[in-house]
Order: structure tokens, then sequence, then C-alpha cells
């Protein structure tokens, strides 16, 4: 099962919107075949292994599948995994985790045992399940799972005052090793979006960086109501297809042309309250079969995702630096992240070397995708 979930781990932006699934065939402690599910190659992870299996001269009757989630009940865009299993007579299937779709969950692992085959439920199933929490997120409720990311000081803020930053230069907090994790979590999302005061203050490229294949290029999302994203901007210089400003209708429309002709998509929405309204912009991404959004926003629209209560997982990263009691704190309405940390679950710390010191990164779920679920 180990094994199967590298498999599923190297499908990291190659099977979304699909979940990312892994398998391997063994038969006396030897493998006959493994496979992942990619996208863009329709076959799911049990029919790939059968598949390499045939290839290889193995023939399956008697084997037995480890598969990082329920093998499929029903017809999508390839017919049930399930049935592909019983037809070529593996005689057990071990299975780290249930489908998450309530339409389905359980239907793949009862056809299984309806049709003779010893099926085993729940081997390594936490690791499974958090490869797939925008999967479960997404097919349960139909919206992003939204991953809240910022990088603070250990004093809890999240950039100097305005007056003491210079104007279109990242202030880093952290160093290298955690900002490559940073760079991880880029490349596990479908999206990112940040607001227009981090555009204008940091002027970021908001890029995937890893240099990981990815099956559909990084969408960037910036909330700018009145459309002052600057045509000079690293965004836009950088604009391929992947770059979705939105607006409100009274935005100026010769800079709404500008952007346009330089490939940005720019999409007005009728604001609320003076502001975008986060659960539209939500609904907007859904549609596009975003499953995964990542944070990287400024106080004002972290406070505001907080708010609304659309954050379902926090990435919180700390230095040893402190930015002082007038600095921008973490985020607007919340006096700390300290104290924000506790209303998190299945919380997770992590090192990170920077110089002679230690960046800390603290993750831990608001909302669990899987909840509910045997």
């Amino acid at each position: 099962m180990r094994r199967a979930l590298q498999l599923a781990e190297a499908s990291i932006g190659l099977a979304s919107p699909n979940p990312q699934v892994g398998c391997v065939l063994t038969r006396n402690d030897r493998v006959l075949g493994e496979g992942a599910h990619f996208y863009d190659r329709f076959d799911h992870a049990e029919i790939a292994a059968l598949k390499q299996a045939a290839a290889l001269g193995h023939d399956p009757r008697g084997a037995t599948a480890y598969v990082t989630l329920e093998p499929c009940s029903h017809h999508g865009r390839t017919g049930p995994c399930a049935d592909a299993l019983i037809a070529s007579g593996v005689a057990r299937v071990v299975v780290a985790t249930q489908d998450p779709n309530p339409q389905v969950s359980g239907q793949g692992i009862a056809r299984l045992r309806a049709a003779g085959v010893n099926v085993t439920v729940g081997l390594l199933q936490a690791e499974a399940r958090a490869l797939n929490d925008p999967f479960a997120h997404f097919i349960r409720h139909h919206t992003p799972f939204v991953t809240l990311k910022a990088a603070l000081s250990v004093d809890g803020k999240l950039a100097p005052p305005p007056a003491a930053r210079r104007p279109n230069q990242p202030h880093w907090l952290t160093g290298p090793t955690a900002r490559a994790d940073v760079q991880r979590l880029r490349h596990a999302s479908d999206a990112i979006l940040t607001g227009i005061g981090t555009v204008l203050a940091d002027d970021p490229a908001l890029t995937d960086r890893t240099s990981f294949p990815r099956r559909r290029p990084l969408l960037r999302v910036v909330l700018d109501s009145h459309l002052r994203t600057p045509l000079t901007s690293q965004l836009v210089l950088t604009a391929h297809d992947d770059l979705l400003a939105l607006c409100t209708p009274t935005a100026p429309p010769p800079h709404l042309a500008a952007l346009t002709a330089l490939g940005v998509e720019v999409l007005p929405i009728p604001a609320v309250d003076a502001h975008l309204p986060l659960p539209a912009v939500l609904k907007i991404l859904a549609d596009r079969k975003i499953l995964s959004l990542l944070l990287e926003t400024g106080s004002s629209l972290n406070g505001a995702f907080l708010q609304h209560d659309l954050v379902d997982k926090a990435v919180l990263f700390y230095s040893e630096t402190e930015l002082g009691p007038t600095a921008l704190p973490f985020a607007e309405g919340f006096a700390s992240p300290y104290l924000f940390e506790q209303r998190l679950k299945r919380v997770e710390r992590v090192a990170f070397e920077h110089g002679p010191g230690e960046d800390a990164r603290v993750s831990g779920y608001l909302h669990d995708p899987w909840a509910d679920l045997p």
C-alpha cells in the first residue's frame, strides 16, 4: 500500500479534476503490475496495473490488489474498475479508503464482495485521504478545497508596516527551505488566489516553480474590484492563459481592454457591499473544475475568507524574525495566529533550517473533507 501511495503521489498535478489513485497487484510478495491514474491517459489506476501485468505476461488470477481509493462502480469516462478487477480473477482487494462521493461510496466494495472477492478497507487510510482532500471536498460540496497559506513573524505578523516597505518588493520572512515547501503547495493546487493589495505591494509572480509536470497550468486569480493591476506587473507580463482578474462591472473599460490584449482574462462580477462576494468567486472557480485553491493574500482577504468560514485548511510558516506591534496583522479581525491555531484540528508541526535558526510550519484543518465517512 505504501508503494501504491507513492504511485498516487506521482500523479500530483496530473490527475485533477479526478482523484489521485495508485494500485499495485501482487502475488506471494511479488509485484505483477502497478499503475496510477493520469487524467489525460483515461485509464484508472487499477486498469493501468492490470495492463502492465498483462504486458509483463503475469496472470492476475488469485492475486491481491492494493488500491488507495475504492474501485469505482459506475460508468464515467471509463467502465467500472470493480468489474475489471472481478473479471481479472483477483482474490483479494485491499482498499485504503472508501470513495468520498456520497452517491457511490461503498458500492465498489459491495460489488467486489458480492462477487466473492475478499476486501479489506482502511489500510493507511489517513495517508490516502490526505492525498485527495480536494477531491473529497469538491465531490461533496461542489466548491474548491481552500488552503490559507501565510508566512509570519514569530510575533504573529504578516508584513512590516507600509511605511517600512519598499514598493513592489516582497519582504521575505522565511528561508529557502520553507519557501521551497510553498512551491510544493502551489504545485499541488489547481489555482492560487491573491488580492490587489498584495499585487501592488509585492509584485508577485505566483507561479509554480517546482519544474514538476502539470496537466493544466496553475490558474492565478486576482481579486481586483477596481481593476488596478499594473500592465507592467509580473503577473501580467507572465500571463499565458493562466491569469484571471475578477473585478466589478464599474471597472474602467480602457484598462480592462488593455489587460485583455495582454492575455489576461478579466471577468466582472456584481459587487456585494462594495466588495467582490467570496462565495461567488469560489463558484466561478468550481465551474472551471478547480478542486484546490491556495490563498496567498494579505491581512484583509485572510480575514474575509476566515470570517466567511471559507477556509478549509491553514498552513502557517513562522520565522524567528520579530516585526513589532505596528506591523500588519495575520488577518483582519483576528488578534493572533496563535489563538487562531487553537481552532485547527489534526495539527502537524514541521521545522525547516534557516541559517543558524529555523522556520516552523504549522498546518491543520478547519473543515474535514472526509467528515462522516466510515
